[in-house]
C-alpha cells in the first residue's frame, strides 16, 4: 500500500473517532430527553420507591448526565457497549446475534437495487427523452420518495394476504430449524448445509422484505448510473468507436458502462450504510428478527446502552465501508490523487 492510500486510510480511522464521539452524544442527549424512567420499568409498577432507587444505583442512573456519558465512553474505549437493560446481556452479545439478519438483508436488498438498478439506468440513458427513459425516471422517484413501511404493508397484504404466494414474515418457516450457525446468513449457511428445504423457505422469507428496502436504493442507483452513462456517451471515445462501426450496443456495455459504473460505486457503497439503519422500519413490519426490531424494543424499554450501541456500532460500519469504498475508487480510476 503506497503512501497515497495509507493517508486515506489515516485520515479515515481519525474520523472514525470523532464520528463515534458525535454519534454516541447524539444518542445519549436523545436518550435521556424521552420521558420515563428504565428503572421503574425494571422494577415493575408495584415495585417501592426503595426498590426503584436501589435499581437506578445499580444502572448508574442516579449519577448526574455528565458523568453517566464519561462513564459510559470510559467503558467503549474498552470495547464494551454496557449491559442491556432489558435483556441483562452485554449489548455487544445482543448486537453480535442479530447483526447477522440484518446484515443478509441488507445485502440481498442491495444486489436486488443493483441487479435492477443498473439495467434500468443504462436504458434510461441510451433511450434518453423516450418513453422508456420517462417510465425509468418516474420508477426511480417512485422509489426513492415511498415510505417503505408503506410499501412493506402494501407488499404483505397483496402477496401474502390476497394471494398467497410469499410468507408475510419471519426468517423461516415455523417447524424448520435454522441451519448450522456458521456465518449467521440463513442462505449461505442452508447451502453449505446442503439443507435446501430451509434455503428455499429462508428465500422466499427473504424477498418481500429484501423487495421494500431495495426498492428506494433502485431509484438511488438507477439515476446516478443514468446520469454516468448519458456523460460517458457524450465522450470521444464512444463516438470513435462508432465511427468504426461497432454494434451501438456494443459500444454501450463493452465501453461506456465499464467508466459509468465507475461513480457508481460510491453510491452502492454507502448505500449498504443506509440499509443498514434503513432496516429498522423494514425489519418491524415483517417481523424480521434483526437490528431493527431489536432497536425498536429497546427504544419502547428506555434501554439507553442498546439503543446507543446500535448507533455506535452502525456508525462505526458506515464510517468503514467509506473507507473501502474510497480504496476502491482510487484502485478503478488511478486518475484521482485526493480523496477527501
Amino acid at each position: 500500500m503506497n503512501t497515497s492510500w495509507l493517508s486515506v486510510v489515516r485520515r479515515r480511522l481519525a474520523s472514525l473517532v470523532w464520528v463515534v464521539i458525535g454519534v454516541s452524544l447524539i444518542t445519549f442527549a436523545i436518550s435521556h430527553l424521552v420521558p420515563g424512567d428504565p428503572a421503574r420499568l425494571v422494577a415493575g409498577d408495584r415495585a417501592t420507591p426503595e426498590i426503584v432507587a436501589h435499581i437506578r444505583a445499580q444502572l448508574g442512573l442516579d449519577l448526574p448526565l455528565p458523568q453517566q456519558y464519561l462513564r459510559y465512553m470510559g467503558q467503549l474505549l474498552q470495547g464494551d457497549l454496557g449491559t442491556s437493560i432489558r435483556t441483562h446481556r452485554p449489548v455487544l452479545q445482543d448486537i453480535a446475534a442479530f447483526f447477522p439478519a440484518t446484515l443478509e438483508l441488507a445485502l440481498v436488498a442491495l444486489l436486488l437495487a443493483t441487479l435492477l438498478g443498473i439495467p434500468l439506468g443504462v436504458l434510461s440513458a441510451v433511450y434518453r427523452n423516450r418513453f422508456i427513459d420517462h417510465l425509468a425516471r418516474t420508477l426511480a422517484v417512485t422509489g426513492i420518495s415511498t415510505p417503505a413501511f408503506w410499501l412493506g404493508l402494501g407488499l404483505i397484504v397483496v402477496f401474502y394476504g390476497e394471494l398467497g404466494w410469499l410468507p408475510g414474515g419471519g426468517r423461516i418457516d415455523q417447524g424448520l430449524s435454522p441451519p448450522p450457525g456458521i456465518t449467521g446468513l440463513y442462505l449461505i449457511d442452508a447451502a453449505l448445509a446442503g439443507d435446501w428445504v430451509v434455503w428455499r423457505s429462508a428465500l422466499e422469507h427473504m424477498i418481500l422484505p429484501a423487495l421494500t428496502l431495495g426498492f428506494v436504493h433502485l431509484g438511488v442507483v438507477a439515476r446516478q448510473v443514468r446520469s454516468s452513462m448519458l456523460e460517458q456517451l457524450g465522450e470521444d471515445y464512444v463516438r470513435t468507436a462508432r465511427a468504426y462501426g461497432l454494434d451501438a450496443w456494443t459500444v454501450v456495455v463493452r465501453h461506456a458502462l465499464p467508466n459509468a459504473l465507475i461513480p457508481s460505486v460510491t453510491v452502492l457503497g454507502l448505500a449498504l450504510g443506509d440499509l443498514l439503519y434503513g432496516a429498522v422500519l423494514t425489519e418491524t413490519v415483517f417481523g424480521w428478527p434483526g437490528m431493527g426490531a431489536y432497536v425498536v424494543d429497546s427504544i419502547q424499554a428506555l434501554d439507553f446502552p442498546a439503543v446507543m450501541g446500535f448507533a455506535v456500532v452502525v456508525s462505526f460500519a458506515y464510517v468503514i465501508l467509506n473507507l473501502l469504498v474510497d480504496l476502491l475508487y482510487r484502485r478503478l480510476d488511478p486518475r484521482i490523487r485526493e480523496v477527501g
